[in-house]
């Protein structure tokens, strides 16, 4: 049983998948729906092949622009989805396959976008990851620091 969150009625959350995290994602949309939050899917819509970048960078752009509070993206490992996030300008996507990372992809890095394994975590281990990472505030301090260094980077990358 995944620990509750704490409800913000307004949370959207931007979500997309490729073929081996489909069924992981269809599970969390249904949950995360009943809990109240608006989940916007950006695919796919089966577990047949299909390239994942695409998805994630959808998702990324959502959170980017605004649209969503967060991103979820998953695959097999969550591994290629999480990279294909982070070319989006202003996503720090995290992958956590558990619970400790989740929290510290939050409360250290502000991450913005979680990225999980279908073919690693069970739905209800997915279920506590999700809400802990939703539920982790960013600690600020000497972290914020560190966020606006990656950012820096980021801006200098940009340039070239």
């Amino acid at each position: 049983m995944a620990p509750e969150m704490h409800q913000d009625p307004h949370r959207t959350i931007a979500i997309g998948s490729d073929h081996a995290g489909y069924e992981l994602k269809q599970h969390l949309i249904a949950h995360l729906d009943s809990l109240g939050n608006k989940m916007i899917d950006h695919g796919t819509n089966s577990t047949e092949s299909i390239d994942y970048p695409p998805i994630c960078a959808a998702v990324a752009r959502s959170v980017r622009d605004g649209e969503v509070d967060f991103g979820i993206v998953l695959g097999g490992s969550g591994q290629g989805e999480q990279i294909a996030a982070n070319k989006v300008r202003g996503v720090r996507a995290a992958l956590c396959n558990d619970l400790y990372l989740a929290e510290m992809a939050r409360s250290h890095n502000n991450a913005n976008v979680l990225s999980m394994g279908g073919r690693v975590v069970s739905f209800d281990l997915a279920e506590e990851i999700v809400a802990k990472f939703l539920s982790t505030p960013f600690e600020g301090g000497r972290h914020e620091r560190r966020v606006a260094q990656l950012a820096e980077i980021e801006q200098q990358e940009g340039t070239r």
